[in-house]
């Protein structure tokens, strides 16, 4: 029996598309670098900032992280109100919460940042717990993440009665490290087979098709 529902954050429960990319390229601007291709920007949203600049860009280590603060030096006070919870998703939580469910964000997003847009949009009541990455870089794997909501629900050794929700593979070989099958939802910012590539057990294409599917699977 499922117990436990575990949502990414970007590109999941809010669409946080806008923000990170317009502070991608900022970050980019400051060291030098012009990216025109938004295609290319998009593929911020959800992984690790730094692995992402080191994997796109050929930064070294140690210019990623510079990248990272000022990608952060626009998002603290701009970057992070750009975004918007995706259509249907409240009403959605409440559903979830109704039949039972316990609720968790699982993000590769600073702690901080989710909870500080939860409150915002008056949607951290809805959730059991809300557990990321930290600015120190605590946690900046998603399976450490996917294993702290675990550990903290008391299902590490029942994995199984617990299920991932994210839109791009690190959800997936993530919660998949801890033996946590995934749901993957294709109105995030994943790749065209993206996900199915990555093992989901099972892709969504609306919030509407995503509450059918969690809402029968016990």
């Amino acid at each position: 029996m499922v117990q436990a529902l575990l949502f990414d954050f970007d590109g999941t429960l809010f669409d946080t598309g806008p923000g990170v990319t317009q502070c991608v390229r900022y970050a980019l601007e400051k060291l030098g670098i012009q990216e025109p291709d938004e295609r290319k920007l998009r593929k911020f949203v959800g992984p690790p900032l730094a692995d992402m600049f080191q994997e796109l860009y050929g930064l070294s280590p140690e210019t990623a992280q510079e990248a990272v603060r000022l990608y952060r030096e626009r998002y603290q006070p701009v970057g992070i109100w750009e975004c918007a919870p995706y259509d249907g998703m409240p009403a959605l939580l409440d559903d979830l919460r109704g039949a039972g469910f316990r609720l968790a964000v699982a993000t590769g997003k600073p702690t901080p940042s989710a909870a500080e847009i939860l409150r915002r949009f008056e949607l951290e009541n809805r959730f059991d717990m809300i557990c990321g990455s930290e600015f120190d870089g605590t946690r900046s794997k998603k399976s450490e993440v996917v294993a702290a909501v675990l550990e903290t629900f008391g299902l590490r050794h029942t994995p199984e009665a617990a299920r991932m929700i994210g839109d791009r593979k690190y959800d997936v070989i993530g919660a998949a490290a801890c033996g946590v099958p995934c749901i993957g939802v294709g109105f995030g910012y994943a790749e065209p087979g993206e996900l199915e590539h990555a093992g989901a057990d099972v892709v969504v294409d609306t919030v509407a098709e995503l509450k059918q599917y969690l809402l029968q699977i016990n």
